[in-house]
């Protein structure tokens, strides 16, 4: 039976903890935390979003949920082992060693949303979500039934990480040495400078957020952890088929910097927007880029005129998806064979 309680985000936010059992990493017993936007309503939709966050986040976006609410959708959003709410004591923070081992909670939330809602569930996920939830569908596709068997129609990807930032020779080299260390020392801490500068933009921005579960400087990298990524990586990049039509928003420009100064706030601070473009077509069946001029690497934590941006191309995706999947099902209807008159069932 499930139980749903109070939530940190407050009037209409609940959460449900899924147990996961015992981690396959070595750190215990681990669970993931299912979270539902439920404003006071009898009239709730027959269909939902379930999203997935990023490394070194969690989910807080409550404009994102009450924006869906507005477009007829039920929110949830999953925070994953490890992460956000789901972190417990001597767990390394999003630390796993194979992205394939997050299927456990994904399904597990996917049924319990389908569960509470008649309709289809739309997938939505940021950054490294957006990579771990591709992975996800290309598998449940080869099962019976498929994708849409499972109840899912549409994706949304909020600047994914389709690969690894800086230049080719790095990752070239780079990768050979993280597959090395990733497997021989995966707790072993890759060396980088802590940044602060993408929080540091956030901040000025007005998001608040509980710096425990996404300190501004980001949690530490390990090297299986980022094994795992770039495994995922090369599997994205033979390509994919999620199954469904897939809308994927992005900055229109990267930049790096070691300190904050305000040309950090309209650009993708963290990801080279150019990878992501380059492989949004690995993901199979229709794919939809929009880059948002002026977004940060969260599009949906933009400042207000890209944030608008971001949502009117939304919410023209979603009104074509409305549209895709009606047409869908009267060409199913239509190709059904015609019975010679006379010949009953």
């Amino acid at each position: 039976m499930t139980t749903w309680r109070s939530d940190v985000l407050g009037d209409g936010y609940e959460q449900l903890e899924l147990p996961l059992g015992t981690d396959p990493d070595g750190e215990g017993e681990i669970s993931a935390t299912l979270v539902r936007y439920q404003p006071a309503s009898t009239d709730l939709p027959d269909r939902a979003v379930l999203y997935v966050h990023g490394f070194t986040d969690y989910f807080f976006q409550q404009h994102l949920a009450e924006h869906f609410a507005a477009r007829g959708y039920r929110f949830f959003a999953l925070d994953l082992r490890k992460c956000g709410r789901s972190r417990r004591p001597g767990h390394t923070p999003h630390f796993v060693t194979d992205l394939a081992f997050y299927d456990a909670e994904l399904e597990q939330a996917l049924e319990v949303v389908r569960g509470e809602v008649g309709g289809g569930v739309l997938l939505a996920a940021h950054s490294t979500g957006g990579l771990v939830l591709p992975l996800w569908l290309d598998r449940l596709g080869r099962r019976p039934g498929g994708v849409r068997g499972a109840g899912v129609c549409g994706l949304v990807l909020n600047s994914p990480w389709f690969d690894l930032q800086g230049p080719s020779y790095l990752r070239n080299v780079g990768t050979a040495l993280i597959d090395v260390v990733g497997r021989v020392k995966p707790q072993a801490l890759v060396p980088l400078r802590k940044l602060d500068t993408y929080g540091r933009s956030l901040q000025g921005g007005g998001w608040t957020y509980d710096l425990e579960w996404k300190p501004l400087t980001g949690f530490p990298i390990r090297f299986g952890w980022l094994r795992a990524v770039r495994h995922g990586h090369a599997r994205l990049h033979e390509g994919l088929d999620v199954g469904v039509p897939s809308l994927i928003l992005r900055s229109a420009r990267s930049r790096s910097a070691p300190a904050y100064d305000p040309s950090i706030d309209t650009v993708d601070a963290v990801l080279d927007v150019r990878q992501i473009a380059r492989w949004a077509g690995c993901l199979g069946d229709r794919t939809t880029i929009v880059p948002i001029p002026g977004a940060r690497h969260d599009v949906f934590l933009s400042e207000p005129r890209p944030l608008a941006t971001a949502f009117r191309e939304l919410d023209l995706w979603l009104e074509w998806l409305d549209g895709h999947g009606s047409a869908e099902t009267s060409a199913d209807a239509a190709s059904v064979p015609l019975r010679p008159l006379g010949e009953h069932a």
